[in-house]
């Protein structure tokens, strides 16, 4: 399977397994996981069919580690980013000191504003990787990392989730825990 294949594999599952599973008529379990077989077969049926070794490649090898099988492999989801509603079960944990946020240097004047907000998805997500939030950025256009005071956020009661890929979570980062870093 080339890169392109993993890459349109990729999106089909953050699409089903984060925002519409219910267009391949799927309904997520608890904490956002799905049946394997039923989601290949529900693939399958909707036109974009991914065999069990491919699902296992783009759960290996996706660089941002989106997707986990459960621990008997008999199950499938997304580790974060959803829009629709799910309880993944993450368990609030003290944070780094420092956490990253990438963006687009157009979002910083309503960022300083109303700070990092978590729009359709569930939380806000952040990063001790500072490359990985940087590429994030780039996606959207002008780079601009943000660094997050995390540890006096913390202090002040705001909780924070790590998930199995190390992405940071937390409802929202108030613009007097923001920096801008210089790249």
């Amino acid at each position: 399977m080339n890169e392109n294949q993993q890459k349109r594999i990729s999106k089909n599952l953050s699409y089903v397994l984060r925002h519409r599973p219910d267009t391949v008529g799927l309904e997520l379990l608890d904490g956002g996981w799905v049946e394997v077989d039923v989601l290949l077969d529900a693939m399958k049926r909707s036109g974009k069919a991914v065999t069990l070794d491919e699902l296992q490649i783009v759960v290996a090898e996706n660089n941002k580690q989106r997707f986990e099988f459960s621990a008997d492999g008999a199950q499938i989801r997304a580790r974060q980013g959803h829009s629709v509603e799910v309880d993944l079960g993450y368990k609030a944990t003290t944070p780094p000191a420092v956490l990253y946020h990438g963006t687009a240097t157009r979002n910083l004047d309503s960022i300083f504003a109303d700070g990092l907000q978590k729009g359709r998805r569930h939380h806000v997500h952040l990063s001790t990787n500072k490359e990985t939030m940087i590429q994030v950025a780039m996606r959207h256009g002008k780079p601009v990392l943000l660094a997050v005071d995390a540890a006096r956020m913390s202090a002040a009661g705001c909780e924070f989730y790590v998930t199995g890929n190390d992405v940071w979570l937390t409802d929202h980062v108030s613009p007097e825990y923001l920096t801008v870093v210089e790249l």
